[in-house]
């Protein structure tokens, strides 16, 4: 089956479900509210189950510069530094998972998504359109834009975040729950950390009710923070947000210099709340589906949000490919994706009090790594080993 798509937000997900189908014979329209497409957030990590389809869609090649390839896995202790356990990346992840383990710039990995779509269907992105309305209709839908125009499709597809316009409209607002926890994030340059510059791996900094993650982007020129502490109250949900050096550092001070000096050479320190959403009953209303944060938003303590995005894109796109009519279609990617999504987000939550506990309570997880080393391992193979572009996948 083939047809037009309106895909509203021109974020990860949605760019990448623009290419799938394209592929497919769909055509496509993307609609993104912002005036310009800008350099955006920072670091995410890309494992091994996002690569597959990234290769799938003959984008990875062009990410290969943009993106630094880290050693290891690793966990260690906040204030010390001490190793909990390292799970090596380079060897395993091509030999055990199939595919790389990445880590990018999120702005890197729009441009090379955005170019990619532009060359296979010019005008295929539209600017500055923000989805007021939508009308459902026996053969499609109609979405009224803020600007007064009216787009027709067979299909629309809410790749719009966590804050999703069309998730609101098909099923109203929400009440997200705050989940105690608040997100800091900052880059800087690599040379600008002297003796401090962080291990050439995914490391996790682990303390009492809070922990950072450090990681290396662009090559290794640039290093990546990303920490959460945990706080009683806050208001805003806002990824722009930002904050004073000084409490940055104060909520880790006493923290490893590899830690600390990252946070004093970065220019400037977001943070952002993290909150979480009770599930949706249904992804999927006639003629309308949502992907991504719109539908399953994830807690960053698994690195899976933009993967699980990647995921859906294919197996939408795949979905449709294998049906005659929309609605089972619609039916069978949400049947698909619901288990495994699910799972990600309770491994998720699960990690945010893993990462938070006092230092003795990692020495069982540091004398499990010095036992049994494949123990770590085989933790992720259900994540990272997964490949969504398999048709088999959707049994698993």
């Amino acid at each position: 089956m083939s047809g037009h798509a309106i895909i509203c937000g021109a974020g990860i997900g949605g760019l990448s479900a623009a290419l799938a189908l394209h592929a497919r014979g769909w055509s496509v329209q993307v609609i993104e509210q912002a005036e310009e497409l800008r350099e955006v957030g920072a670091g995410l990590q890309l494992s091994p189950n996002a690569c597959k389809v990234l290769q799938a869609l003959d984008v990875l090649p062009e990410l290969d510069a943009l993106s630094f390839a880290p050693q290891a896995l690793e966990m260690r202790l906040g204030r010390s530094g001490q190793s909990i356990f390292r799970i090596a990346l380079q060897a395993p992840a091509a030999a055990r998972w199939n595919a790389p383990y990445l880590h990018l710039h999120r702005a890197d990995l729009l441009q090379v998504l955005t170019q990619s779509l532009m060359i296979r269907v010019p005008g295929a992105l539209r600017l500055n359109a923000r989805l007021e309305q939508l009308k459902h209709s026996a053969s499609g839908v109609e979405v009224k834009l803020s600007c007064g125009q009216r787009l027709h499709g067979d299909l629309l597809i809410g790749a719009d975040g966590i804050h999703s316009r069309v998730r609101e409209i098909l099923f109203g607002p929400d009440r997200p729950r705050f989940t105690g926890h608040v997100a800091w994030r900052a880059v800087a340059p690599v040379e600008a950390l002297g003796q401090h510059r962080p291990p050439p791996s995914a490391c996790v900094w682990t303390g009492p009710q809070r922990h950072a993650v450090t990681y290396r982007l662009r090559g290794g020129a640039l290093a990546n923070f990303v920490g959460v502490i945990e706080q009683a109250h806050w208001e805003r949900e806002s990824w722009h947000e930002q904050g004073p050096r000084e409490q940055v550092l104060a909520d880790f001070a006493g923290w490893h210099p590899i830690v600390t000096r990252l946070i004093e050479s970065a220019a400037v320190h977001h943070r952002w709340a993290l909150f979480d959403r009770p599930p949706l009953t249904s992804w999927q209303h006639r003629h309308c589906v949502l992907l991504g944060d719109a539908c399953h938003p994830m807690l960053p303590f698994m690195a899976q949000g933009a993967a699980m995005a990647i995921e859906d894109a294919w197996a939408l796109a795949s979905s449709l490919d294998a049906a005659a009519q929309i609605s089972p279609a619609l039916a069978r990617y949400e049947s698909w994706r619901k288990p495994r999504t699910s799972r990600v987000q309770a491994a998720s939550r699960a990690n945010a009090k893993v990462f938070h506990r006092p230092a003795p309570a990692y020495w069982p997880l540091w004398l499990l790594a010095r036992l049994w080393p494949d123990f770590f391992h085989r933790r992720q193979d259900w994540l990272y080993a997964y490949d969504v572009t398999d048709p088999t996948s959707e049994n698993t």
